[in-house]
């Protein structure tokens, strides 16, 4: 019987009250697990979500704890762009072509046609990549950054933010259609017939619009028509699969789509106009003057940088949709993935692609730049701006090769990693590379040429990636 009032004398030793009163405090002991607290942060434990011993990232696991670890695990685990490429629009020795779709192997013969080119043309798609890579690029945009940094009031630097969102979405008006009008399909398709029917008929609308430009009435449709339509399927069916899921993204595209309408932006952009500060340097444009200016600057449009991208991106969602082989869906799947981890907020780098066919033979590029970058000795130049490049390349019928370049002003340092084809001709090669240094005016500090033991890591070449790991990073 237990003992709940204490009345007999407890065993030497043995009392609980004692026992817990003589525990040792032990801050450092991991087996003591924290107290869950959102408004503070603990010390580390033993609890089973956190992943932040060893190598976990390894493992294949997703990791929930950190998304900069995720970035970290991806960076790791991801496919290498230059060799999916090389694989995909190599026509000799690809093993993925018989493999293709009608579809997409029209897209990749496009897509190959504009690699053709010559030096002054190659100049031109890297320019228009740089171009298309930066959407905040241009005058007004550097003004707004400069007003930026030096305001002091947190509503002037809130109203710029707001500005530059609603041009974000302005600027994505092509996409957020498209995505409109795939989730619209994507919730016919999973709804019964008697309701995907009526839904199909309002997606037929919203297509016309689309076509005719009518933003607003879009968003009416969106807004009256189609979110009650969905709610009532919702309520009566109880359906919380597939349709409510789309239901979800659609709800967020229309309020970019919304957002980004050119009321919404010139509302915003006349915001900014009342401020003091900003008065005399923005007041002389009016709304049209706006759009004309923003609508002749958005990415290099047309051009062959573009025009390629789009190419691949259609042969990708075909791939991504089921078409083609299962070799050839993985592969593209590769390519996205590896591609979206060199976009990610967490990337301090510049990332560009280079592929082209010259003079018969092809070359598959990619290119890190830090503008910003670090010497060796973890500090600056004395005073000299550090810059370094890593070039990626797969040479039709020699290899892979790593170019290291790090600039400081004019001197320049080069090591290079060839395949071990190309490693018997490294003497020529340094003397070469020197020749166009000096040619155009640099001075060759270092260069040498090995052969490749293994090709380099990004985190070899620019440790700043891991800088991250000095902020707050979790993911909720």
């Amino acid at each position: 019987m237990p003992d709940l009032l204490g009345a007999t004398n407890p065993v030497p030793g043995y009392d609980n009250t004692i026992t817990n009163r003589n525990i040792p405090v032990s801050p450092d002991n991991t087996q003591i697990q924290n107290v869950p607290d959102l408004n503070r942060v603990t010390g580390p434990d033993n609890r089973t979500e956190q992943q932040d011993s060893g190598q976990a990232g390894d493992s294949g696991q997703v990791r929930y704890d950190s998304n900069f670890q995720t970035f970290l695990q991806q960076l790791r685990q991801g496919g290498d762009v230059t060799q999916e490429l090389a694989r995909l629009l190599a026509r000799e020795g690809t093993v993925v072509t018989s493999g293709m779709s009608e579809g997409i192997a029209e897209e990749i013969s496009q897509a190959m046609e504009l690699l053709k080119m010559d030096q002054g043309q190659l100049l031109k798609f890297l320019s228009a990549q740089v171009k298309a890579g930066t959407r905040f690029g241009g005058a007004l945009f550097a003004l707004l950054r400069n007003a930026y940094a030096r305001a002091d009031s947190a509503g002037v630097r809130g109203d710029i933010l707001n500005f530059l969102k609603s041009y974000s979405d302005f600027s994505s008006t092509a996409h957020i259609e498209g995505n409109l009008l795939r989730n619209m399909a994507g919730m016919a398709d999973a709804m019964p017939a008697s309701w995907g029917d009526k839904l199909r008929q309002l997606l037929a609308q919203l297509e016309n619009g689309i076509a005719a430009g009518d933003r607003q009435g879009n968003i009416n449709l969106l807004q009256q028509e189609v979110f009650p339509f969905m709610s009532a399927y919702v309520s009566q069916t109880h359906d919380m699969g597939t349709p409510r899921e789309l239901l979800s993204l659609l709800a967020l595209d229309v309020a970019r789509y919304e957002n980004g309408s050119e009321d919404k932006l010139t509302e915003a952009f006349h915001q900014l106009s009342g401020y003091g500060t900003l008065k005399g340097m923005l007041g002389g444009i009016d709304s049209k003057s706006l759009l004309k200016l923003l609508q002749a600057g958005q990415f290099g449009k047309g051009s062959s940088a573009t025009q390629f991208a789009d190419h691949i991106a259609a042969a990708a969602a075909r791939a991504l949709r089921g078409e083609g082989s299962a070799e050839v869906q993985q592969t593209f799947r590769n390519l996205v993935s590896a591609m979206l981890v060199n976009e990610s907020v967490y990337m301090p780098l510049n990332h560009f692609l280079i592929p082209l066919e010259m003079d018969g033979h092809k070359l598959f590029s990619e290119l890190w730049v830090d503008p910003d970058a670090e010497d060796k000795k973890g500090g600056k130049g004395q005073g000299e701006k550090c810059m370094r490049f890593l070039f990626k390349l797969d040479v039709e019928k020699l290899g892979l090769f790593d170019v290291i370049l790090t600039s400081r002003e004019k001197d320049v340092d080069v090591v290079i990693a060839c395949p071990e084809g190309a490693a018997p001709f490294s003497r020529e090669i340094e003397r070469t590379v020197s020749q166009i240094l000096t040619r155009n005016e640099l001075t060759p500090v270092g260069v040498s040429v090995r052969k490749m033991e293994r090709p380099v890591t990004l985190t070899e070449v620019f440790p700043k990636i891991f800088e991250g790991k000095n902020s707050v990073n979790v993911k909720v």
